[in-house]
């Protein structure tokens, strides 16, 4: 499975912090501080860096590691506002604002079509995903007054389909009767070496559940809430829709197999 495109890997470097000011966060175990949305976090400095990068666990920013804008950041900066930043051009605020967390949905909707391509046995559904993949990209470069009207709720549900349908042609590859975990709560379940081969853990509970040594190969994990999850030795090669926020938020160490697109969090022992 090939690299996903840098369209659709962030690149803080091009980007105008907007994670960092466009979306509020409250004081909890992930952040340290209140902060509303449209101010810029206390840790912000000039340059658009953030000012505790390498310590955001030790100082309490825990939520800040395990964030993913999948690439919007640096469209919305440098595409939809042609390199036009909100400090020197106070008047973008607003918009600009606004419309980060739009453009952070539509990415991500491009991070799911754009794996669900690469998988052979969603070969029936190839067409289709093509056809919003290139909907999507066409939105993407929309002007901000465009992006702001957009109905995404409407796109999501008309991806949500077929990548609905690409989980369940590529788990009938896998032999035997799969378990459908769907939604399901399963916070702090005991599942330590389970066969979860092929399993439907689509939008499932999973926080500080005890998945160590647990075979995940091609599960559907597409929304499932992973904080604090033990991945221990897990094998969650080739499992379906699994994103790099999700597996920062977990816990892991070298022998947890991942896909090769996705990296090991460095916090991982």
């Amino acid at each position: 499975m090939p690299p996903h495109p840098p369209l659709l890997q962030a690149d803080c470097a091009n980007c105008f912090a907007l994670c960092c000011v466009a979306l509020p966060f409250a004081k909890s175990t992930d952040f340290a501080v209140n902060k509303p949305a449209g101010t810029p976090c206390k840790n912000l400095r000039e340059d658009f860096r953030c000012g505790i990068h390498t310590r955001l666990r030790d100082q309490g920013f825990q939520g800040c590691t395990v964030f993913d804008c999948f690439g919007a950041g640096q469209q919305v900066s440098q595409v939809t506002f042609e390199g036009r930043d909100w400090r020197a051009h106070p008047e973008t605020r607003g918009e600009m604002f606004d419309v980060f967390p739009v453009m952070r949905r539509l990415h991500e909707l491009l991070f799911y079509v754009d794996q669900a391509l690469t998988l052979t046995a969603a070969a029936p559904v190839h067409a289709d995903l093509r056809r919003v993949l290139d909907d999507t990209e066409r939105h993407t470069r929309a002007d901000a007054r465009t992006l702001k009207t957009l109905d995404v709720e409407a796109l999501r549900q008309e991806i949500n389909a077929l990548l609905l349908k690409t989980s369940e042609l590529v788990r009938a590859e896998v032999p035997g009767r799969k378990k459908n975990h769907r939604g399901a709560d399963l916070m702090g379940a005991r599942l330590s070496g389970a066969d979860l081969r092929g399993a439907n853990l689509r939008g499932a509970y999973l926080i500080a559940a005890n998945l160590s040594g647990a075979d995940l190969r091609t599960a559907d994990l597409i929304g499932a809430d992973l904080r604090d999850t033990d991945l221990r030795g897990a094998d969650l090669r080739g499992a379906i829709f699994l994103t790099q926020p999700q597996l920062n938020a977990a816990r892991g160490n070298p022998t947890t197999k991942i896909p090769p697109t996705l990296t090991h969090p460095t916090h991982w022992l």
